[in-house]
């Protein structure tokens, strides 16, 4: 896992990640997640290409419902592993 998709991963796990699915005012992209849970602006390309990387690998996921809201992109299992074994080695 590169750098990139460790900051990524870490990111989702907080909580700062929506995925926009382009029913409404932009197309499918990621977007940060203010603190009310509302979008805050797109999430950089180098980001979106690690989130992109992450999902394919089955380390995280965002459910794309059919409405027009965009919904928090959340860790799987593997995932919340995966940043658990990178903190324990960094102890």
């Amino acid at each position: 896992m590169t750098a990139q998709d460790r900051q990524a991963l870490a990111d989702v796990a907080a909580g700062l990640i929506l995925f926009h699915n382009g029913l409404w005012g932009a197309p499918t992209c990621y977007m940060w997640a203010d603190a009310d849970g509302a979008a805050a602006g797109r999430v950089p390309p180098w980001e979106c290409e690690a989130l992109d990387r992450l999902t394919w690998r089955g380390l995280i996921d965002a459910t794309h419902g059919s409405g027009a809201g965009d919904v928090p992109v959340v860790a799987t299992e593997a995932g919340l592993r995966a940043l658990r074994a990178r903190h324990a080695r960094a102890a």
